[in-house]
């Protein structure tokens, strides 16, 4: 385990979104790929910022003046199934179609490693950062994405 890097463990099928998607395109994208949240990239790949549903649901409940003030928080978990009810997971998807985009609610702030950045070091910033995933980047292109998830099958597969 001590020679494993971030490039052994990283999942290279990383779902990502655009920055001119409207929040309801992003709401379904989200919701019909089980993922509550995706990194924010550009035509060419390089990594922008990340947005997720808790983002979704911030910018609905807050006035519109408050709407950028996102703190760093959890960008993916496993299938929303799992942590909320369907009424809620319903309360996501968005009735009438909005002109917001996620370039108005991404956080522009990523947890990034490059691809032979140590595993220790990886769950290190995990730790310190509080966050469940980073992202695995090379000049500024995102290659991966580490979960804690992707850490404890490391963990059991020794």
């Amino acid at each position: 385990m001590i020679n494993l890097t971030a490039r052994d463990i990283m999942n290279r099928d990383v779902l990502s979104v655009g920055m001119d998607w409207s929040i309801d395109h992003l709401a379904d994208y989200l919701i019909d790929n089980c993922i509550s949240g995706a990194p924010v990239t550009s035509e060419d790949g390089k990594l922008l910022g990340v947005v997720s549903l808790t983002d979704i649901v911030g910018y609905r409940s807050l006035p519109a003046t408050d709407a950028q003030l996102n703190d760093p928080h959890e960008y993916y978990i496993h299938c929303p199934e799992r942590q909320y009810s369907q009424a809620e997971i319903e309360s996501f998807r968005v009735e009438t179609e909005s002109l917001v985009m996620v370039r108005e609610i991404m956080t522009p702030m990523t947890f990034n490693v490059k691809e032979d950045t140590k595993l220790q070091q990886v769950a290190d910033a995990m730790i310190r950062g509080r966050i469940h995933r980073v992202f695995v980047t090379r000049e500024d292109k995102l290659m991966g994405i580490i979960t804690t998830m992707d850490i404890l099958k490391t963990i059991r597969d020794l």
